[in-house]
């Protein structure tokens, strides 16, 4: 962690830090806490909402899904921020390609880490998850970034955006894997994604057959961090914030949500193999709440009143994303809640509705406590 620097990011996007607060409360418990209101208020519609708190089992998408490829896209956003603008004052792209390499490599690591690589004794690796949300983020933006920082147009990148796609699409459609065949994505995992983790990815699987950040997965994923460059390449256009841009962002995540709609019905729409369909949907989707956001935080500056504090209390999640995600791993905040609002819950209810209501909003409460403390100070985790 350190303190950061009064002039860093000048460019810095408001509403991005927003929406990635808000994307990172989901992670955190956002969606226990829309689960235990519908256990405990019994409302349909609730149901409903808290059944978008899960993941689809295979085929299919809830906003659960939207989660982790949102929180790529944010990342690729803030490419031309943290990338071109840099290439645009004259400086040397081997130190920022230093910096690219590194921060990916570190992301690997901590995701490694994460995985509970230090729990156990270690006897091989084949007792370690080398795959994990942290390091597909990580490589995702390793790639992205390399391909903003060495092209210098917009036709360059595309060329590089579609080349992906079309060579997942190929491999998970038209190469027949051996002793399988072609184009074959069901739910036990046998396909061309499977059978890379098996032949390459070392250490364990988390699927078993395959890995849902596997090697495969990683590959098709750049392409939602390459597809948010494309939206901050916009936002950073050098004129200042306009709904004009809003639009724009709009119009282009509309286009490809329909694209991947088109899609799905013969390549269907599967986060845990990263198709081609799910990266789009779910890019189109984050364009269009980036769009969202930026309108009514940067644009039309709703940032008084009320407003001010949803921003705060999103912003303060943002800002140090990494940090609560590795921290929600490591503390159980459910038990800091218990500590000193169990009282409230008597076991007759607990045992009623499992996730006790007060425990989970204590314990969303006592997370953002401690980012709150480390936003005042300054002090974030910068990787």
């Amino acid at each position: 962690m350190k303190k950061k620097d009064e002039g860093q990011q000048s460019e810095r996007l408001h509403s991005l830090d927003v929406l990635r607060g808000f994307d990172m409360l989901w992670i955190i418990g956002g969606g226990s806490l829309i689960a235990a209101l519908a256990k405990t208020l019994d409302w349909g519609w609730l149901h409903a909402v808290a059944g978008q708190m899960e993941h689809v089992s295979w085929v299919g998408f809830h906003f659960e899904d939207l989660i982790f490829p949102m929180f790529m896209f944010i990342s690729g956003v803030a490419i031309p921020y943290a990338v071109t603008s840099k290439v645009e004052q004259g400086a040397d792209k081997k130190p920022l390609l230093y910096k690219i390499i590194k921060r990916g490599v570190l992301l690997v690591l901590l995701g490694v880490f994460y995985n509970g690589a230090l729990r156990h004794e270690f006897t091989g690796i084949s007792d370690i998850r080398i795959a994990s949300v942290l390091g597909q983020i990580g490589l995702g933006y390793l790639f992205a970034a390399t391909i903003v920082l060495y092209t210098n147009t917009f036709k360059a990148r595309l060329s590089w955006l579609v080349g992906i796609m079309v060579g997942i699409a190929i491999l998970q459609l038209a190469v027949p894997v051996p002793g399988i065949g072609a184009g074959v994505l069901n739910q036990e995992g046998v396909g061309m994604n499977a059978w890379i983790d098996q032949l390459f990815l070392p250490g364990r699987l988390y699927g078993e057959k395959y890995d849902p950040e596997g090697l495969l997965c990683i590959v098709s994923a750049i392409t939602v961090t390459l597809m948010g460059s494309f939206a901050g390449s916009v936002l950073r256009d050098g004129e200042p914030a306009s709904q004009r841009k809003a639009v724009r962002i709009a119009i282009g995540g509309a286009v490809v949500v329909i694209l991947a709609l088109v899609l799905s019905p013969v390549y269907p729409i599967i986060k845990k193999a990263w198709t081609v369909p799910f990266n789009m949907l779910a890019s189109g989707i984050s364009a269009l709440l980036l769009s969202l956001f930026y309108f009514c935080i940067d644009v039309k500056k709703w940032t008084n009143g009320i407003q001010s504090y949803v921003i705060l209390f999103f912003t303060v999640i943002g800002m140090n994303s990494i940090t609560i995600y590795l921290g929600h791993s490591l503390i159980d905040f459910d038990q800091v809640a218990h500590n000193f609002l169990g009282i409230l819950v008597p076991d007759s209810i607990g045992d009623k509705y499992g996730h006790e209501l007060p425990i989970v909003f204590g314990s969303i409460v006592a997370e953002w406590l401690v980012l709150y403390f480390l936003y005042k100070k300054k002090v974030f985790l910068r990787v």
